[in-house]
């Protein structure tokens, strides 16, 4: 990557959210925000590289991309109107964008005095249904594809992509307008907002796709946007137990993988390497948001996440009070991914063929069909079971629907393990990792 790609890049992950709100904020097109956006980092592509970078990334990249905008509406007959629109929008503008980058809506009371929370708080319009206000937000914000999105939600990337295309039709149709909501109107965002927040680091920990199973720089920033919004609601347990999750989850983060790569599974994780400091704080902040008397489905997961980060071993993790906070989380949200994890603890707990039984049935249901963890999990009982040849093909189906490499990796050497019946030491199903 040249000097000039990797500043691309890098103001890419800073500045496309801020550069896609202005537009909307300017334009009332979701679709034109995005393309236009899209448009000025290909051009910074080509500009910088004679040019050189600009000592305002963000600035230039939100002139160009508005300017852009401006010329489609101009070469639109039905924009004139919006032409008019934007064109008095922009003079009123407080400073000048070559300056200052995109600016603040001069109408703010939210109290948010981080720029990417308050445009999280602004994309999530409760207009929308919960899912589509996260899913556009992730979409628009966060910079996630459609698949990733998709992959996020559990339905197909066609399915996403018209969920998408529908909420973006309403927020224009109804000129809803993309604005900073004031500070009495933030609690009937939070949900979706954490929500944004959840799914975001989720990525970054445990990536869709491609080469790498962690994507670090999502996973920091959705922690550092959590980090705030508690500050912002120091009274709201499931932004306690969110932020909570992400710090327990990051502890473990540097033993995930090892130096080629390659997955290491929980149980076979170099506790020592642990970040101490980042459990003490989750710990803590699991124990206070449970103190409020209010639990919810972020509190359970980061309780589960305290059990295992705080675990002397993995032979000495309470497995049946882990299967039994998977039980309350399962009838908190209904989540079918839940089950799945509720069907490892139990197959800890009380032994393999109990856990099976669970997966069998979702799978009998039908609810987790592409979904490689219930192929990868079935697999791992089997052969715990000594069902090698039932093993083998359930690993061969988790094999040809996982899409890291990593996970690639790892299921084929499990494979080569049961076709040979020999037992590597300490290898497991990896959903807990």
């Amino acid at each position: 990557m040249t000097p000039v790609e990797a500043a691309v890049a890098e103001a890419y992950r800073e500045e496309w959210g801020r550069v896609v709100a202005t537009l909307i904020r300017l334009t009332g097109d979701w679709d034109l925000a995005e393309e236009c956006a899209q448009d000025a980092f290909v051009r910074a592509l080509e500009h910088w590289e004679h040019e050189g970078v600009p000592r305002r990334p963000g600035a230039w990249l939100t002139t160009t991309a508005r300017n852009r905008a401006l010329d489609r509406l101009r070469r639109d007959a039905t924009g004139a109107a919006k032409l008019r629109e934007v064109t008095t929008l922009m003079a009123a503008d407080e400073a000048s964008p070559h300056e200052t980058g995109p600016v603040r809506d001069p109408v703010d009371d939210s109290g948010i005095d981080d720029d990417g929370l308050r445009l999280m708080f602004t994309c999530c319009h409760p207009a929308l249904s919960l899912d589509a206000q996260v899913a556009l937000t992730l979409r628009t914000l966060a910079g996630l594809t459609t698949a990733e999105i998709a992959h996020a939600f559990l339905v197909p990337e066609a399915t996403m992509a018209q969920r998408l295309v529908r909420a973006k039709r309403k927020m224009r149709n109804a000129a809803i307008p993309f604005r900073v909501p004031p500070a009495h109107q933030l609690p009937e965002r939070t949900r979706a907002v954490l929500g944004v927040l959840y799914l975001t680091f989720n990525e970054g920990y445990a990536a869709t796709s491609g080469r790498d199973l962690t994507r670090q720089g999502l996973c920091a920033e959705a922690t550092r946007l959590a980090r705030t919004l508690t500050r912002l609601m120091p009274d709201e347990p499931e932004a306690l137990g969110l932020l909570a999750l992400m710090l327990l989850h990051s502890a473990r983060v540097a033993t995930r993988t090892d130096g080629a790569g390659d997955l290491v599974l929980l149980e076979d994780q170099d506790r020592s390497r642990w970040d101490t400091d980042l459990i003490t704080e989750g710990a803590g902040l699991v124990e206070q948001a449970l103190r409020r008397g209010r639990p919810g489905p972020y509190q359970v997961q980061a309780a589960i996440a305290a059990c295992h980060a705080t675990a002397p071993s993995h032979a000495d993790t309470d497995w049946a009070q882990i299967a039994g906070l998977y039980g309350k989380l399962h009838r908190l949200t209904g989540s079918n991914v839940v089950e799945l994890n509720r069907a490892v603890a139990v197959a800890m707990a009380d032994g393999p063929a109990a856990g099976l039984a669970i997966t069998d049935g979702l799978e009998a249901s039908g609810v987790l069909e592409g979904y490689h963890l219930l192929p990868a999990t079935q697999a791992d009982l089997l052969r715990r079971l000594g069902r090698r040849d039932e093993a083998a093909l359930a690993y061969r189906r988790a094999r040809t629907l996982a899409r890291t490499d990593a996970e690639r990796r790892y299921l084929t050497r499990r494979l080569a393990s049961v076709e040979a019946a020999v037992e590597p030491a300490g290898e497991s199903v990896p959903s807990g990792g």
